[in-house]
């Protein structure tokens, strides 16, 4: 078979890249190296496993190598493959093997070299970049390998390379090393390619959005208007407009016997805070609701204030906002849920914290107890479900509710001490992911069961989380 010369292929590439109305490149970048830019949540790892199918049957190549930045993502990859198995094997009617690498289980790397069918290793970069005696393994003669170092079995088979994230996997060292696999071909897949080689693909943000490939953004504000002392307390929710005079829902500070507190009511025309509030002098001048406007969303009180939807006044600090910001998701995410309700399709949402102490704390027998954004989210669901249930009564969705306890459907994923206790994720200066493989175990392995309905199987709807998420937990039903 007569072999392609450089300048043919680099002929190709240009073909491809002016039908896709890329720039043409003027040389090989690399040999032989190509760039697929893809956004974010527009199915890369689908895209890449098919390509593998696509270049086994064209070519009749089985080797392939993906290369990724974390732990976080290995685990999101190696799910994929499960997941998509037998979907692929319906079309393709064969199965790839599929393993992660690890340094102890070098049959898998023989297997690797000699298995005729497709293999895919996935190896995340830390695994043959790092200083560890782990990681240098792969470059070692090994005794129990016959002494072979692991590398060159590797190597031998000129895989395809396939980088997942490059602009976080590829560092002027990692460069080096990924030459050692001696791969046949190398594809790059990013949403944010920091280099392009021979960029042959591209699906922008402003293009998946046009193709409905991924959801809109909606972004929900909380506006302060007023910080004087002199100020009550008072956060406009927003405005109720199906029935015959419109309400607004507001939230006030309200003396109680355990002390003061904040409340949510739904008003109407007239309503008095000074008297609700448990005659809180804060409340004495004039908070008495004049005017609910629906036409701008807004409530106006006789002492001249008024507020927009989203807004609030008073006496503000950061729990409170923090408050109003878990109450406003549970209002959306219940928004959400209604909408899918009949659909089947479970709502999730997610919090990501500053500590992990302000979700769960510990007493000095090691018990575990709710920090103060668990204890605000246990208190604003019950409050908002409570009010649901009174306007909303005796449907199938409100069974639903009713049948989740409150403590159950949140949870925290954290990284967990050897005492077992969730501590925060450790992030160095110069990274940008975790090493917190116990939450990447929960979520990622068990993705399955989070998407579970069923609220005796999985109750979890609202996740609070550190760090340890920040990339590589794909899940289409957070919103």
């Amino acid at each position: 078979m007569p072999e392609l010369s450089d300048g043919q292929i680099l002929e190709h590439i240009r073909k491809i890249q002016r039908d896709g109305q890329i720039e043409p490149s003027q040389s090989l970048e690399g040999k032989y190296n190509l760039t697929i830019e893809m956004e974010t949540g527009v199915g890369k790892t689908y895209t890449y496993i098919k390509t593998m199918y696509e270049l086994n049957k064209a070519y009749g190549w089985t080797k392939f190598i993906v290369v990724v930045p974390s732990i976080a993502i290995r685990e999101g990859v190696y799910k994929s493959f499960q997941v998509t198995q037998d979907h692929f094997a319906e079309e393709y009617g064969k199965k790839i093997r599929f393993f992660i690498y690890n340094s102890s289980q070098l049959t898998e790397i023989d297997r690797f070299a000699s298995d005729s069918s497709i293999n895919v290793m996935i190896i995340n970069s830390q695994a043959f970049n790092a200083r560890g005696k782990d990681a240098r393994r792969i470059y070692m003669k090994l005794d129990e390998f016959r002494p072979r170092r692991p590398i060159d079995i590797i190597a031998r088979t000129n895989p395809v390379l396939i980088i997942d994230e490059p602009q976080s996997v590829e560092g002027k060292q990692t460069k080096e090393r990924l030459k050692e696999f001696h791969p046949l071909l190398t594809l790059r897949y990013s949403a944010t390619p920091r280099e392009y080689y021979n960029l042959i693909y591209r699906l922008d943000a402003m293009d998946a959005y046009n193709k409905k490939l991924v959801k809109k953004i909606a972004v929900k504000g909380i506006t302060e208007s007023g910080t004087t002392a002199t100020d009550g307390f008072v956060y406009l929710e927003g405005l109720n407009l199906s029935k015959s005079a419109p309400t607004a829902t507001i939230q006030f500070d309200c003396k109680r016997a355990s002390g003061i507190k904040p409340m949510s009511a739904t008003v109407t025309e007239g309503y008095n805070l000074f008297d609700h509030s448990g005659e809180l002098p804060e409340y004495r001048d004039g908070f008495v609701v004049k005017r609910i406007d629906g036409r701008d969303d807004s409530i106006e009180f006789i002492n001249g204030i008024k507020l927009y939807a989203g807004d609030v006044i008073g006496k503000v600090d950061e729990n409170q906002l923090r408050r109003i910001q878990i109450r406003e998701t549970i209002l959306s995410h219940i928004e959400r849920e209604r909408e899918l309700f009949n659909k089947g399709i479970k709502v999730l949402s997610l919090f990501f914290i500053d500590e992990v102490d302000h979700y769960r704390v510990y007493d000095k027998n090691g018990q575990p107890q709710n920090g103060i954004f668990a204890d605000m989210f246990e208190q604003e669901y019950a409050d908002v479900v409570g009010n649901l249930q009174r306007e909303f009564g005796d449907d199938e969705y409100m069974h639903y509710l009713a049948s989740i306890p409150v403590e159950k459907t949140h949870a925290g994923y954290f990284s967990i001490d050897k005492k077992g206790r969730m501590i925060n994720s450790k992030v160095g200066r110069k990274k940008t992911t975790s090493d917190d493989i116990d939450a990447y175990d929960l979520i990622m392995k068990n993705k399955e069961l989070l998407l579970d309905r069923d609220p005796k199987r999985s109750p979890v709807r609202f996740i609070f989380s550190h760090s340890a998420l920040r990339e590589g937990w794909d899940n289409p039903n957070v919103f």
